[in-house]
């Protein structure tokens, strides 16, 4: 195996820089590593949290295996109880725009579902936010739209009928 060379310290504003701009760039996987060099050496470095995060849901329904325990494991190293909370809205709102692509059967109740999970989360972190952010009334609201404009609707309960004997 290899061993990892470690990034200085110094170096650590310039790798969040290019770790965004890989974002942007639609290269999830670069900007994920970078911030998990970044973390080697700053492991409470908040961006970094935040982009590794975000990294991580960007590849959201493109076929990469990324399970929940994974992403509930960075979101827990957020210092903050709105930032938890917003962060943990924007994850549910991912995982719906991941069902809505992949139009799966039974994709748009999962969505739904998905939808109103991270509507939760923002109400939540609505009521902790600083003066002045409104970004989880803002993503409360997109996913509203989301939810309208896509005609998206809770579940039906299956009526089962008994097994006879």
């Amino acid at each position: 195996m290899f061993e990892l060379k470690p990034l200085s310290r110094e170096a650590v504003p310039a790798a969040l820089e290019k770790a965004t701009r890989y974002r942007l760039l639609n290269e999830p996987g670069e900007a994920e590593s970078i911030c998990l060099d970044v973390l080697q050496v700053d492991p409470d470095n908040q961006q970094a949290i935040v982009i590794l995060l975000l990294a991580l849901t960007d590849r959201f329904g493109r076929g990469y295996a990324i399970g929940s325990t994974q992403v509930e494991e960075v979101l827990a190293r957020l210092a903050g109880n709105y930032e938890q909370k917003y962060y943990h809205g924007l994850i549910c709102e991912r995982r719906a725009k991941a069902q809505l692509h992949q139009g799966a059967p039974g994709a748009t109740f999962d969505a739904y579902e998905w939808l109103c999970e991270a509507m939760r989360w923002y109400e939540e972190a609505e009521s902790l936010r600083p003066a002045g952010n409104d970004d989880a009334l803002l993503r409360w609201n997109a996913c509203a739209r989301m939810i309208m404009g896509n005609h998206l609707a809770p579940r039906q309960a299956e009526e089962m009928e008994p097994m006879l004997e």
